[in-house]
């Protein structure tokens, strides 16, 4: 059921586990970080004690023309199937909605939308020039609860996770006819260095009730999903937006 899997923002956090997941499910995993690093290091020598090929991708994916050497270099591990599109960055600053500055808001827009809908292409497009394989092919987005819920204080963050959303509705529907997935998960409150700053706080509304499971979320129940999408065992779905939220956006009165 495996395959070839580039995971952008692998060396920590979703990124990584979804890496390790995929790697434990018979996937080969190269993986990309915006710089090299212990961190990548490890993560690649972690995924080969599981018996399957790794190399670490080091790039910016907000640079879109280095997207096709990115590609070409995850591609020595074979003919690429599944491209995980995780790499991301939240606001500079936490504030005032009136307050965003440009520099703030083009930085999530260059990252989180520009990155993920180029490489996306970039990727696509390779995968249409060759030859299908046995194995699932996929995109997969990992956007954030924060496409529906409204965090005035991130709103430029909030804004770009909702053009990923939209972007993996449409890439769902050009490539469907082509047999490529494309898939999307909206994280909740998952505990990662990104949440860090907030968890005290959210900890305790959590507690109060925030979410029906009354616990941050783990990187690992993000990459299960994923590594499901990836598998290609969501069939008769196109653009799916998966809510691993622990109830986060449930609707209760």
């Amino acid at each position: 059921m495996g395959g070839v899997a580039l995971v952008t923002g692998a060396a920590r956090g979703i990124g990584k586990a979804i890496a390790l997941t995929l790697a434990h499910d018979g996937f080969d995993v190269a993986v990309n970080d915006i710089m090299a690093s212990p961190e990548i290091e490890a993560l690649v020598a972690e995924i080969k004690f599981f018996g399957r090929k790794s190399i670490a991708v080091i790039g910016d994916i907000s640079n879109i023309e280095s997207h096709v050497a990115m590609l070409i270099e995850a591609e020595t591990l074979g003919p690429l199937s599944t491209l995980v599109n995780n790499a991301g960055v939240s606001v500079l600053n936490r504030g005032d909605l009136l307050e965003v500055s440009q520099e703030s808001y083009n930085r999530c827009m260059d990252i989180n939308v520009r990155g993920t809908f180029f490489l996306s292409q970039a990727f696509a497009k390779r995968l249409l020039a060759k030859q299908q394989t046995s194995a699932h092919r996929s995109i997969i987005n990992i956007s954030s609860a924060n496409v529906i819920a409204v965090s005035i204080a991130r709103g430029e963050y909030c804004i770009s996770k909702a053009a990923v959303s939209m972007t993996s509705k449409l890439f769902a529907a050009r490539l469907s006819d082509e047999g490529i997935g494309v898939y999307e998960i909206q994280p909740g409150f998952i505990e990662t260095d990104m949440t860090a700053p907030a968890k005290v706080k959210y900890d305790k509304m959590i507690e109060e009730g925030l979410t029906v499971i009354r616990r941050f979320g783990q990187p690992a129940d993000v990459a299960r999903v994923a590594s499901t999408m990836a598998q290609g065992l969501l069939p008769y779905t196109v653009g799916q937006a998966i809510q691993v939220d622990g109830g986060l956006l449930t609707v209760r009165y």
